[in-house]
């Protein structure tokens, strides 16, 4: 993973300064006498017994359902969600993973209910409280479609991740007698995919969860890496200070607009308080170059942009005659690789201050490495 960020206009002096309050900011973080910050510690203080006893969980689910229905908003769903799409497989898994609850329209509920009758299903709901409303009543329809077709072993399809004594959900919980994992306490939502809440639903999934956590984890013991973050807080707190307010989160892969919505949630909860803060937007190229281009290229100068790139595809396309002699028998990476030059170069010359931000390959260790790089 490289962090490059020469292209931002920063002077020298300026970042000096910013990196200096960053790696101040850092030991903080590091200290472990913050509340709410126990993300930090996850990747090199987590549980053994606690994966086993995921993953463990995660083949039994796979086992005996088609669907696994993940019910939950925010940061309750979104990381795991961003990282399926971001690895996926092609749906080779036996089991499909589904999210619901993160909205308050009937036919997409209706849809879910649909799935959960003609397939063979498990459900999950992910709350900390069980009382966030579109939680709540997504789980009480989906829970009475599951109760209406497996009758007495539904109880044994369903699936909690909440607080570890107290709420609602915690008390069915108990009731019910629902195999069940908890949430960090001193993790806030949308810090904790690498918890039972992320890692649950990744590993029914199919992602290998101990190599994102290494991934992880290396990033965290790793003063080089750090430091990567600590340039790109200074960079963009540099940037803010010049009137950027608006963070572009960019790919050309449209496999991680999930991982730029996660991102922008991370960011807009985390920042945006006290009238500070950048706003995040997520852009997917090349689409979006035929859409907003314009306006990044000559709009209002009030946009950096964060770019993620890899180096390796998993798959490439050698293109045919039919499209013409000057394209005829390249690869669409080659011709992806020139887009992605010739937008950067654009973009340059236009005076776009762009953060760059490279990893070798898409795998489970190079994603769990970017997720803490931007927590």
């Amino acid at each position: 993973m490289k962090v490059d960020i020469g292209h931002t206009g920063i002077s020298d002096s300026a970042l000096t300064k910013k990196i200096s309050a960053a790696e101040s900011a850092l030991n903080q973080l590091q200290s472990g006498e913050l509340e709410m910050t126990g993300w930090m510690r996850i990747p090199t203080r987590r549980n053994p017994d606690e994966i086993k006893r995921i993953v463990r969980t995660a083949k039994e689910i796979q086992k005996k359902c088609e669907l696994f229905v993940v019910v939950g908003i925010g940061g309750s769903s979104l990381g795991a969600k961003a990282i399926l799409e971001a690895l996926a497989s092609g749906g080779k898994e036996k089991t499909v993973v589904r999210f619901a609850g993160d909205n308050l329209d009937p036919a997409t509920l209706q849809h879910t209910v649909d799935e959960i009758q003609a397939k063979e299903s498990c459900l999950c709901v992910i709350s900390k409280s069980g009382t966030t409303l579109e939680t709540q009543i997504a789980f009480a329809i989906l829970k009475e479609t599951m109760r209406e077709k497996y009758r007495n072993a539904a109880n044994q399809r369903i699936y909690t991740i909440t607080d570890r004594a107290k709420g609602i959900l915690r008390e069915e919980t108990r009731c019910r007698e629902y195999v069940s994992f908890d949430v960090p306490e001193d993790v806030g939502g949308r810090y904790s995919v690498f918890s039972a809440v992320g890692l649950l639903p990744l590993a029914v999934g199919g992602v290998d969860i101990e190599a994102l956590l290494g991934g992880a984890e290396v990033f965290a013991r790793d003063g080089e890496r750090c430091f990567d973050a600590v340039k790109y807080a200074a960079a963009r707190v540099c940037l803010g200070d010049e009137g950027k307010r608006v963070e572009a989160l960019e790919s050309f892969d449209p496999s991680m607009e999930t991982f730029g919505l996660w991102v922008q949630q991370l960011f807009a909860e985390s920042e945006g308080k006290q009238g500070r803060g950048i706003f995040p937007t997520v852009l997917s190229f090349t689409r979006d170059l035929h859409s907003v281009g314009q306006f990044l290229q000559e709009g209002a100068p009030v946009i950096f942009e964060t770019m993620i790139l890899f180096g390796k595809l998993r798959d490439d396309m050698i293109l045919p005659n039919t499209v013409g002699n000057e394209l005829a028998g390249l690869t669409m990476k080659q011709v992806g690789d020139c887009v992605t030059r010739g937008v950067i170069a654009a973009h340059q010359n236009a005076g776009i201050p762009m953060i760059i931000i490279t990893l070798s390959e898409k795998s489970p260790f190079a994603v769990g490495q970017l997720i803490y790089f931007f927590e």
